[in-house]
């Protein structure tokens, strides 16, 4: 199979979907890979290291028109959409329940995507949604850490206070792979932290692991509007893996929080868990709205590129490996999970809640298959 990564366009988008190591594992299958020019400066890799591995370097346009297979990171944007082609298989995050313009164009050219953040593991993990919510779930802790001070509009707390003066209030909406992330930072630094959650055994799992540390709390929409008063910074983590996220944050919350606290909404991928939540990029991350700070970056990670396109590549990579050495029909036999990712297959849409939320007809995949 012939397959290509391009570089991200995405504003301030600095990671790359397939490292050198990565170009060596493919070629030594027999693939033959192409390397957009310069797509992995910003990550640390030069284009003569993917030369070396085997790469053929070219532009973007040589790619999206002769390759199989095209590896990202984020969604294809609307100067990508007309490049996107009858059966081409595209290897990235999608988050369609967040665009459906999207969704429409994937649609219209009939290209098969295959979402990273839907392909399950056998025991219905998602491998490739996690190291990203590993790293996003930290860097919210930083970033609302930074937000919360004075220069950046904050109110002014130190996370961890110092003696005779009291630690900030961390309120963690979300006990998944993110919350649990930004959970153990904000430990760490010695906050105050509250952790809420629907599923009563990752909150008995965090109490087992923090104890006195932390305060876990059932979730429900009275409980979050009363943390949310005395709460200095906030983390939205939740996710419904292909569906919009649910409004945990209602505007009407907003006027009873504390002047120059802070929202990290690291659900903004899919819509957002705040009301008031729109997309931010990092040179412009942050908005006000009713005196509360917004910090609601849609790609986090990119900001630590290096480190996030190592762990996603290493997650990823395998099974780019088995749909490039057996097509997509027999790697969705051998390992069932890479269907729950496919979204789109060749003009219908095959994914239900995306399909459910925009009105369009879903059909199994089974079928199409």
């Amino acid at each position: 199979m012939q397959i290509g990564c391009v570089k991200e366009i995405k504003k301030h988008e600095y990671r790359v979907a397939m490292t050198p190591a990565n170009v060596s594992a493919y070629t030594a299958r027999g693939h033959r890979v192409l390397i957009e020019i310069g797509a992995g400066l910003a990550a640390g890799f030069t284009d003569e290291q993917y030369s070396e591995a085997g790469a053929a370097i070219t532009d973007s346009d040589a790619i999206w028109s002769g390759c199989e297979m095209v590896v990202k990171v984020k969604e294809p944007l609307e100067p990508e959409y007309a490049k996107m082609r009858d059966g081409q298989i595209i290897y990235t995050y999608f988050h369609l329940a967040a665009d459906r313009a999207l969704t429409e164009e994937l649609l219209r050219s009939g290209a098969i995507s295959v979402a990273y953040e839907t392909l399950t593991d056998r025991s219905g993990g998602l491998p490739l949604l996690k190291p990203m919510s590993e790293i996003a779930g930290r860097l919210a802790l930083q970033a609302g850490a930074r937000c919360l001070e004075k220069p950046f509009g904050g109110m002014g707390i130190l996370l961890s206070g110092v003696p005779g003066v009291r630690k900030a209030k961390v309120l963690i909406l979300g006990a998944g792979t993110v919350g649990t992330n930004a959970a153990k930072l904000a430990v760490g630094m010695g906050a105050d932290v509250t952790i809420m959650d629907l599923n009563l055994e990752r909150l008995t799992y965090l109490d087992d692991l923090y104890g006195s540390r932390i305060q876990t709390l059932y979730s429900t929409d009275a409980e979050i509007a009363q943390q949310l008063r005395t709460a200095d910074l906030t983390i939205g983590c939740v996710l419904i893996p292909g569906a919009a996220a649910p409004k945990l944050i209602k505007k009407v919350y907003l006027k009873d929080m504390k002047p120059g606290s802070v929202i990290v909404d690291v659900a903004v991928d899919q819509g957002g868990c705040c009301e008031t939540t729109r997309a931010t990029y990092h040179d412009d991350p942050t908005f006000v709205v009713d005196g509360v700070i917004h910090y609601c970056v849609a790609n986090m990670p990119g900001a630590v590129p290096y480190t996030s396109s190592l762990a996603l590549t290493n997650a990823t990579l395998s099974y780019g490996l088995l749909i490039a050495d057996r097509g997509i029909k027999e790697a969705c036999e051998r390992m069932p999970g890479i269907r729950n990712a496919i979204n789109t297959y060749k003009g219908k849409m095959t994914i239900a809640s995306v399909a459910q939320q925009f009105g369009i007809e879903c059909f199994d995949l089974q079928q199409l298959l």
